[in-house]
């Protein structure tokens, strides 16, 4: 007698484990497929949303950086004006100076020469007074050219510190903005 059962057949453990993995790795590739097809259009999704805000951003980084420009071109611009002015008082000053040394000298000059014309009866007597008038002139001559030349680099001195301070703030500024400027907004 044959022993052929009506029964199905029946699967081995390991081939139940098999079509079990099968199956797990099959829904896992369809899972991995739809997760990534989600992925790529929620992306496409946020560039298409970031486009505007970047350009934004670039707008308003051009304007920025053009007002930037525009007040350190200000502040230069006076500060030159502010130079050109202290040096044209300095040099009025000098040349106001320097003409009244040399009126003085004149007028000094013109005495000395008195006192000679009349020294020919007192020759000994009026060249020494000579002799000292001149010294004199001379010493105040120096004491108005050295006075003169002190106020001038005074002048001077004040006018590069006013420069520098101008740059220095004008550095600040720009250094300010352009910080603001290079932060990124939270999306």
């Amino acid at each position: 007698m044959e022993d052929k059962s009506t029964k199905p057949e029946e699967k081995g453990f390991f081939e139940k484990v098999k079509e079990t993995l099968e199956e797990l790795w099959e829904g896992t590739k369809d899972t991995a497929e739809d997760i990534k097809d989600v992925t790529e259009d929620k992306y496409d999704d946020i560039a298409k949303k970031a486009a505007p805000v970047k350009r934004a951003i670039a707008k308003k980084l051009t304007a920025t950086k053009t007002a930037v420009n525009e007040k350190a071109s200000a502040a230069t611009t006076e500060a030159k004006a502010v130079v050109k002015d202290v040096k044209a008082k300095a040099d009025t000053k000098v040349k106001d100076t320097k003409a009244k040394a040399d009126a003085e000298i004149k007028q000094v000059k013109a005495k000395a020469a008195d006192v000679t014309k009349k020294a020919d009866a007192k020759v000994k007597d009026v060249t020494a007074k000579a002799k000292d008038v001149a010294a004199k002139s001379k010493t105040e001559a120096k004491e108005v050219k050295a006075k003169v030349e002190t106020k001038a680099k005074e002048a001077g001195d004040k006018a590069k510190s006013t420069v520098e301070a101008a740059k220095k703030a004008a550095t600040a500024k720009t250094t300010t903005t352009a910080t603001k400027a290079k932060r990124k907004p939270v999306l």
